[in-house]
């Protein structure tokens, strides 16, 4: 059993201000906005003491006045609060004898999969299977505590950045006997109801299992798998007509078709539904990434994270004033107003000192007195630059000088270069924290400047006569070339070659016309089912890439036996694609996402990795499959491209 069922129509509005007729607390609880509304009830947005947001349902008054549904549902809820699942969000709070009925359960910052099908489309394949393994495992955990969901359908299966949530767990079954169902109102959905249910016959665990199915299917295509219409119809079809498949994936027919069978007897158990998902996945487990959800759906999830503060506490009637004495005849100030009398005037931080509202002008404050001698102008002083590597622009009046016996703030870094050994610019300096994190200059001694300037001069004339060099060799260069029969940068003979014509053809140096040439993008090898033991390193360098025993030691791409793809080269990093991301040698050279290893836990069939090495050449593995849980061996098969010198 939940409460959360956010309202629709995307993130600007889940958040619902409250209205006339909504309450503002509920047990304590201070309500923030309302999240929907529904056949139940309301559900509103509030904090534990703590900090943590919940979502209360408040159970609709006609609900509250059957005596049976109040017995009912004080047992659904006892019985809720035993369901601890990971995909289930679970009750913290609830009154069955209050005015009205309500509970409080976890607030999920997420999207139903009702609004987020509406507003983005049917999920993909990989999305769906782990959606339905996930859906699956709360209902085991739901059933282990006795009970039947009733109700399972897209509005109450919550989409976390994590997995899913399925909510309202048993809340129908507090519904069955009142008086509201002999009156003719059904308790349940029509499009997601089995047979059975909606016959009237015995619920069991297998209902929910029908249900899954039909959520699949929604998930999957967009419709529900029994159409749409009047309730009547769509019931009829449950009962009488076989569902719709014609547009549900290949790799979901098995499952769906399964789970909708009509006979309860023949429908999987939930750990079948798991297994079924874990065939139709081409692998032996299932593994949730962090991005399991469409990137639309997912920023959805952002948006719902940033609540609203709950409303502050309605504020104490103020106590009621003394009646005023009788007024004193007036009396001439001591000093007169400098300013004419009215209202204060607003607290602005830029305007002069002036009377302190609330205090009588006739005594004003006492005056310190100034000291003795002439006026000394009061200079602003800034703030001293962090390091001598900031440049001081002071705004007015003179600077300060930085050091003793130095005229000013300098403007460029005292220093032409950092401190060498600094492991990042303007570092401290070890053991003498100068400022600008180097060492102050010291004084040089009337000897040592003479043999500076000395060997200044020597070179200037060693650099002076190296020009005359170069020019006189250039002058004979010249008539070399105006005598032979080659261009300038030609080859002459059989002696030599000129500097651009001796640059490697392939390491886009200058043509012999003087252009730079084009380097060739480098062309792709190929490395199929390529199965990675954990502890094995792969080299792009290879002519043929294989695993090779070692995990650490400066490798190209390593399966750390801790559970992580590793780039272990120098210089080498990792991109994790986003799912249906272009996964080209250009898409690798252009993302930035730089990681040093990706945890296997994060991955799934299908996903790609671009790897740069610190060798120069370029890599993109595409996952394939893992090692089944009977494997005496730990690894996961990957096919490899590889661009050697790819990287730019």
């Amino acid at each position: 059993m939940s409460g959360q069922q956010p309202g629709s129509a995307g993130a600007s509005a889940v958040f619902q201000p409250l209205e006339g007729d909504d309450p503002t607390t509920v047990a304590g609880y201070r309500l923030a906005a309302r999240l929907g509304a529904g056949g139940m009830g309301k559900v509103y947005l509030s904090y534990t003491p703590g900090g943590r947001p919940v979502a209360i349902k408040v159970i609709r008054p006609e609900f509250g006045e059957d005596a049976e549904f109040r017995r009912r549902f004080a047992q659904e809820v006892r019985s809720a609060q035993r369901v601890q699942g990971l995909f289930t969000a679970p009750v913290i709070d609830a009154d069955a004898e209050g005015t009205r009925p309500w509970l409080a359960t976890a607030y999920v910052p997420g999207p139903s999969l009702a609004d987020a099908v509406v507003a983005h489309g049917a999920l993909p394949v990989e999305t769906v299977l782990l959606l339905v393994a996930g859906m699956a495992e709360a209902l085991q955990v739901i059933h282990g505590a006795g009970l039947v969901h009733r109700d399972l359908k897209p509005s109450n299966v919550l989409l976390a950045s994590d997995g899913p949530r399925v909510i309202d767990f048993g809340i129908a079954h507090a519904a069955d006997a009142t008086s509201l169902t002999g009156s003719g109102v059904t308790i349940g959905t029509p499009s997601f109801m089995a047979p059975e249910q909606a016959a009237g016959r015995r619920v069991t665990p297998a209902t929910d299992v029908f249900a899954l199915g039909q959520v699949a299917v929604y998930a999957a295509t967009g419709v529900p798998a029994f159409g749409e219409g009047t309730s009547h119809g769509v019931l009829y079809r449950i009962v009488h007509e076989q569902p719709e498949l014609g547009a549900v994936p290949e790799r979901l027919s098995a499952l769906v078709t399964r789970c909708l069978a009509k006979d309860p007897e023949a429908r999987p158990t939930v750990a079948e539904v798991i297994r079924l998902c874990q065939e139709a996945n081409a692998a032996t487990v299932l593994r949730r990434p962090e991005d399991w959800l469409p990137g639309a759906v997912s920023a959805e999830i952002t948006a719902r994270t940033a609540t609203p503060a709950p409303a502050p506490a309605p504020a104490a009637a103020p106590a009621p004033l003394p009646t005023p004495a009788p007024a004193a005849p007036a009396q001439p100030p001591a000093h007169p107003p400098t300013a004419p009398a009215g209202p204060p005037a607003g607290y602005a931080p830029t305007a002069p000192a002036g009377p302190v509202p609330g205090h009588s002008p006739t005594a004003p404050a006492p005056v310190t007195p100034a000291p003795a001698g002439p006026p000394a102008a009061a200079p602003s002083v800034p703030t001293p630059p962090p390091h001598a590597g900031h440049a001081y622009a002071p705004t007015q009046g003179p600077a300060p000088a930085p050091y003793p016996g130095s005229g000013a703030y300098p403007t460029a870094p005292a220093y032409p270069t950092p401190y060498p050994n600094a492991p990042y610019p303007n570092a401290p300096y070890p053991n003498a924290p100068h400022p600008g994190g180097r060492p102050p200059a010291a004084r040089q001694s009337p000897v040592k400047r003479t043999l500076l300037v000395g060997l200044a001069a020597a070179l200037v004339f060693g650099v002076g006569g190296a020009a005359t060099a170069y020019v006189l060799t250039k002058d004979d260069d010249k008539n070399n070339s105006a005598s032979g029969n080659g261009k300038p940068g030609e080859r002459t003979g059989t002696g030599g070659s000129s500097d651009a014509s001796s640059s490697d053809d392939t390491g886009g140096g200058t043509t012999p016309s003087g252009k730079p040439s084009a380097k060739a993008e480098p062309k792709p090898a190929e490395f199929k089912n390529i199965n990675l033991t954990a502890g094995y390193h792969l080299t792009l360098g290879d002519q043929v890439v294989r695993p090779q025993d070692g995990e650490d030691g400066g490798y190209e791409l390593s399966y750390d036996t801790g559970g992580y793809l590793d780039a272990e080269s120098t210089g080498g990093n990792l991109v994790l694609l986003d799912p249906g991301q272009e996964a080209t040698l250009a898409a690798c050279r252009a993302d930035t996402r730089f990681t040093r290893e990706v945890y296997v836990n994060k991955l799934s069939p299908g996903r790609q990795i671009c790897v740069t090495t610190g060798t120069g050449h370029m890599g993109l593995v595409t996952v394939k499959a893992f090692s089944p849980e009977e494997s005496p061996s730990t690894y996961i098969t990957l096919d490899v491209t590889v661009w050697r010198n790819g990287a730019l």
